[in-house]
């Protein structure tokens, strides 16, 4: 399997199984114009960990290793979305501006161990 990150607003979205992993719903972006396989929002960050770390880069190490801690802890319900995965490229979709500093990269990295 292939896990790829794509920003939910940009184009040329790439072939294969879309999930967004944002626990909120991106702004202005339809549920039928998103066209989804799934939404993981119980894999995203916890509502007080996502207000905490609030897009700040130097609280980007901290948040990542409270995050890991997060995932962990759902590494069960992480297994069983990757069988759901039927296709060859798996694209995780999210919503935060900034591509550098977003938790999907951390969640790539944690399900790409598990594969």
């Amino acid at each position: 399997m292939n896990i790829k990150l794509h920003r939910i607003y940009d184009d040329d979205m790439p072939q294969g199984y879309h999930a967004l992993v944002d626990r909120l719903w991106p702004r202005g972006v339809s549920k039928d114009d998103a066209d989804l396989d799934g939404h993981w929002k119980n894999l995203a960050p916890s509502n007080d960990l996502r207000k905490w770390f609030d897009h700040d880069p130097d609280k980007w190490g901290e948040f990542r290793k409270e995050y890991l801690s997060e995932l962990s802890e759902h590494k069960e319900e992480a297994k069983e979305r990757l069988q759901e995965v039927s296709q060859k490229n798996l694209i995780l979709l999210y919503g935060a501006k900034d591509k550098k500093h977003s938790h999907a990269h951390i969640l790539k990295e944690y399900l790409e161990k598990l594969v």
